[in-house]
């Protein structure tokens, strides 16, 4: 018997206005339905519109196009049966433990003795009894985030919406909280019938979900979908759940190609939203991958492991790495190129040298300052045609990003100097005169 759909959603676009009144699509005629007795998973790099899907799905946005349906009915608002928890635990400071978990069934008119009976009977479920009288900030961050997820539960809500409910906690306490969420959904003692969970973490994803939704970047499309057939609890060093994991960072470091000449190539044009990662970053993952045991080969999980950082952190430096030619990112490996090789071995001078020139070679935005400054009889200008010109392409706020990480990498390289007084980049001074 095929399993009751849960909540739906056709064709959903979705598009937000930029500073200058232009539309900027973050989704794109996505399709995606949960299903009772299902954990999905959705993963996706910043840009590809995990929180807004979610908060349309809430009900929280409408859908600008397409259709978003829980249980058959059109969503139009905030739905009964679908409850939200937030990464920022989004607790009341000045009401009580109790009180905050009380909220929604206050909103819904729940009398105050039932309030209270509900509320106490979830706390304990949630290994809080004893704190409903303890104030938000007495509490540690995962005792708060417990609370956010009790206050979403005691509503005996039909989905659960959880928006990277683990990522602001420490790992141990996470997993923690994690594994206590799966008992309870295994166990059959929460009233929730399917779980919806955007996360960065791939081990997470392959550790819950029955499914894991991959979603492509600006605008959002969902560009994979990975079934996860192993029985839970899941042991995270079983060759199958790191066979899994493998397979999911493959996916997750593809970079978008286009066609061209008969063959697909790597997709980069001017609003290219470069990853976010600083030089040391990037160079630390390089040298660590240059150095043993990897030799200049790795495994991304096990590489991520050695480097101390979490997949947020280690996708945009990896992606960097290819983008500059400097290492190839391929099915879940990372392997430095010759040049990379010869990058991790060169004296400073010289890295800095073969970076401008892959810099200038690979990035069409860094070339675009670059050409733009040659053309300019004083070498110098301000800013803001670049700002605007990334601007036709995405938000305000990543436009700056975007041009703040192509300035670090363009000043790396001295491909350009920036003014950060004036807000004027030029051409470096002995290339001036």
């Amino acid at each position: 018997m095929t399993p009751k759909v849960l909540i739906e959603l056709k064709g959903v676009s979705k598009s937000f206005r930029a500073a200058d009144g232009a539309p900027r699509t973050v989704l794109d005629h996505v399709d995606f339905s949960l299903a009772e007795g299902e954990i999905v998973a959705l993963l996706g790099k910043s840009g590809s519109g995990k929180s807004t899907l979610l908060r349309i799905m809430a009900g929280l946005i409408p859908a600008d196009a397409g259709r978003a349906v829980y249980r058959g009915q059109a969503i139009y608002g905030p739905a009964a049966g679908i409850a939200m928890v937030f990464q920022s635990f989004a607790l009341f400071p000045w009401l009580t433990v109790q009180q905050n978990v009380e909220l929604g069934l206050e909103a819904q008119g729940v009398p105050p003795e039932e309030r209270a009976r509900r509320a106490d009977a979830m706390l304990e479920l949630m290994g809080l009894a004893g704190f409903g009288g303890a104030l938000p900030r007495e509490l540690s961050g995962g005792m708060r985030q417990r609370v956010g997820i009790a206050r979403a539960l005691v509503t005996d809500p039909d989905v659960l919406l959880m928006d990277e409910a683990f990522s602001a906690l420490d790992v141990l306490t996470g997993e923690t909280l994690r594994d206590d969420i799966l008992e309870l959904w295994e166990s059959k003692r929460m009233p929730t019938r399917g779980m919806l969970i955007v996360s960065h973490n791939i081990e997470e994803a392959v550790m819950m979900a029955d499914r894991i939704i991959i979603l492509s970047s600006s605008p959002g499309r969902v560009h994979n979908e990975v079934r996860v057939e192993l029985p839970r609890p899941r042991d995270v060093d079983s060759i199958e759940v790191r066979a899994l994991v493998d397979e999911v960072y493959g996916l997750m470091t593809m970079r978008p190609v286009v066609e061209a000449a008969g063959s697909a190539v790597p997709e980069t044009h001017l609003g290219y939203r470069l990853p976010e990662t600083d030089i040391s970053r990037l160079e630390g993952v390089l040298e660590l991958l240059a150095d043993e045991p990897f030799g200049g080969h790795a495994d991304l999980p096990r590489l991520a492991e050695e480097a101390e950082l979490s997949d947020e952190e280690l996708f945009p430096a990896c992606e960097a790495l290819a983008l500059l030619g400097l290492a190839q990112v391929e099915k879940g490996d990372i392997t430095l190129t010759p040049l990379g090789q010869r990058y991790a071995e060169a004296h400073q001078a010289l890295k800095q040298e073969i970076f401008g020139q892959q810099l200038l070679t690979h990035v069409p935005l860094a070339a675009h300052i670059r050409q733009a400054l040659e053309q300019d009889p004083a070498g110098s200008l301000p800013e803001e045609p670049f700002l605007q010109l990334l601007e036709e392409f995405m938000k305000a706020d990543e436009a700056k990003r975007v041009l703040e990480v192509a300035i670090e990498w363009g000043r790396y390289g001295e491909a350009y100097e920036y003014d950060f007084h004036t807000g004027r980049l030029k051409l470096p001074d002995e290339e001036e005169e």
